[in-house]
């Protein structure tokens, strides 16, 4: 993937991942999320796997991930299961896929 190619070397790997269920696909979605969220906690380098949705607009959901490094998201991203789970969060979703936002830590702690 060539997300991978623009992320440090060293250090954690943290982001956001976003996206918004198809109308009346909301509680599908949770369901799918909660299995994958089950399976990414077990990866030896995931820090954070937090599910959330949005108080606002319970169609819209937000994944915040911490991974331990690269290596540790390369690992992550390439997990057979994640690809079962994002062939059919496609077919649930409005946007073509999830909306990754990639963080790094600001300066002020």
């Amino acid at each position: 993937m060539d997300m991978l190619n623009d992320l440090p070397t060293t250090g954690p790997i943290t982001l956001i991942a976003e996206f918004t269920a198809r109308p009346g696909q909301g509680d599908t979605v949770a369901a799918l999320l909660a299995g994958l969220a089950a399976d990414v906690r077990q990866e030896q380098g995931n820090i954070a796997f937090e599910c959330f949705r949005r108080l606002d607009d319970a169609s819209k959901f937000v994944v915040y991930e911490i991974y331990r490094d690269k290596a540790a998201f390369s690992a992550h991203i390439t997990a057979p299961y994640g690809a079962v789970f994002n062939a059919r969060l496609r077919e649930l979703i409005v946007e073509p896929n999830s909306v990754l936002t990639f963080l790094t830590p600001s300066s002020v702690q």
